[in-house]
């Protein structure tokens, strides 16, 4: 066996150590989850004191997903451990009696060790299969990684998709075998029950982005180059529609975030998601909206297309959209763009001449002559071996609906480099600007300034990047000056932002 990987987290305070590691007798990685303290016989105590508690306290995991009676239950629960662990370990230090009440707590209210699982910054997905086989994890280094956790028995699996479902008011049962969700958290849930997934019940949980990315991160890791970057500023300065598109797990939702900070502090922000994952400066004037899924009676639905009609009366200077999958979702935003506002999207494709085809085909629908009203398109590549993201390509789109490659990644090099001379585009901002060819290069190269000081000074958090930016169209002349003197030492910020999706 062969360590490749450690490192360790907390868990509600437990320190959890993860070791990665390669097995003779297995053909992936391993993902070995170790909880310090805590031996295979104190883990039987442990189990049978949760055993005693669930008959004691009379548990109804109902009142769990209640927000008036979970606090109180979860203050009774408690009370009821510390009783419990005074008498089966009398001599227990108070550090480790905290420790056991906070793995109680969290076994028995709780997934168990899954919610250890989904406290681990490194995993973007975990997949339950089946009781008979181990937890997977998708790690945004090392990819898919069999895990050496393992629930009991299919029934588990149940009353964890009960569980999830009630916390959001739906329902998996037989005539509903299926239930995707989305947790207060921003978490993703998709369930499937037996017969319908015939080895065992699944659970999948897509983890949300507790760090989200913003344009520092994509320069600081080679997602973006600079000179796109600039120009990509330019456009949504000058309220340019933007596509951003790529594959399952590409990057797109971090790549629309990014942008999105580039957004003038004096406009008004609608944005429409599925579930909340977008992350803007607090300062801005931003309206998120979220859909509403249909009750366990089907009725209650407030759907994508909803919110983006009803956006268009909210006099909104920008329409930012999760995701746009079928043709009247696709019409409206169009519509959007054609009545005066800039509006952002993400869509499903591998490249350029794939979203155009993907636009322009069912379920899409869109007709080739509305196609000019988007400005440019932006592509997010997820390297299948390494798991490295990278923008793939941006072109901008002509008058005609066709679309120019700007910029192109080499993987071989792994460097994104420009490939062909912007016509559509420079003329659009040229006339939205009144600025010459000239002046534009200059705004472009003071922008250029701008993002390489935040890069360099390490300022990478949501409000930190929006403020400067912010102070950027406040007064440009001040700020440039400011950022080429050399008292001018900002406060850095080292946070690591997570996988981007």
């Amino acid at each position: 066996m062969v360590a490749i990987e450690s490192y360790k987290f907390y868990s509600e305070n437990i320190p959890i150590y993860v070791r990665i590691r390669t097995k003779p007798d297995e053909f992936v990685r391993v993902y070995e989850l170790s909880i310090p303290n805590l031996s295979p016989n104190t883990e039987l105590i442990l189990n049978k004191i949760k055993d005693l508690l669930v008959d004691e306290v009379n548990l109804d995991m109902a009142d769990l997903t209640d927000p008036k009676k979970k606090d109180r239950i979860r203050e009774k629960f408690e009370s009821q451990v510390k009783i419990k662990i005074s008498q089966f370990f009398p001599t227990v230090s108070p550090s480790a009696a905290s420790f056991f009440k906070t793995y109680l707590i969290q076994k028995s209210l709780g997934m168990g060790k899954v919610e250890i699982l989904l406290d681990d910054s490194n995993l973007e997905e975990i997949a339950i299969n089946n009781a008979a086989e181990p937890i997977w994890v998708y790690h945004h280094k090392h990819g898919w990684l069999k895990t050496n956790i393992q629930l009991k028995d299919e029934a588990q699996i149940r009353h964890y998709s009960n569980l999830i479902g009630r916390q959001v008011g739906r329902a998996i049962t037989v005539l509903k075998p299926l239930m995707d969700a989305h947790l207060e958290t921003g978490d993703r849930v998709n369930a499937t029950i037996s017969p319908i997934s015939k080895r065992g019940n699944t659970i999948t949980l897509r983890k949300f982005a507790s760090k989200p990315w913003t344009i520092v991160d994509f320069l600081s890791e080679g997602t973006i180059s600079l000179p796109l970057a600039a120009l990509v500023w330019m456009a949504c300065q000058y309220e340019m529609s933007l596509l951003v598109s790529g594959g399952t797990a590409s990057g797109k939702t971090s790549a629309l975030n990014a942008i999105s900070g580039f957004f003038p502090p004096n406009q008004r922000i609608i944005s429409i998601e599925d579930t909340l994952e977008l992350r803007l400066p607090k300062f801005l004037h931003w309206v998120p909206m979220v859909v509403r899924f249909p009750n366990t009676e089907g009725k209650g639905e407030v759907s994508m297309l909803d919110l983006m009609i009803n956006s268009l009366r909210m006099r909104p200077d920008r329409i930012v959209v999760g995701e746009i999958r079928r043709e009247r979702e696709a019409q409206v935003l169009f519509e959007s763009i054609h009545t005066g506002h800039a509006v952002y999207a993400t869509v499903h494709a591998d490249n350029t001449a794939e979203l155009i085809t993907r636009l322009t085909s069912p379920p899409i629908n869109v007709p080739v002559l509305m196609l000019p009203a988007i400005a440019g398109i932006l592509v997010m590549y997820r390297n299948r071996r390494t798991g490295i993201r990278r923008m793939l390509e941006f072109a901008e789109v002509d008058e005609r609906g066709g679309a120019h490659v700007l910029f192109k990644l080499d993987t071989r090099t792994n460097k994104i480099n420009a490939v062909a001379q912007s016509n559509t585009l420079i003329k659009r901002l040229a006339l939205h600007t009144g600025m010459s060819l000239p002046e534009l290069s200059n705004d472009l190269a003071e922008k250029e300034i701008v993002l390489h000081w935040l890069v360099k000074n390490r300022v990478n958090t949501v409000d930190a990047v929006g403020r400067v930016i912010a102070a950027y169209y406040a007064n440009k002349k001040a700020l440039l000056n400011k950022i080429k003197s050399p008292q001018e030492h900002p406060q850095k910020t080292q946070q690591k932002p997570s996988v981007p999706r």
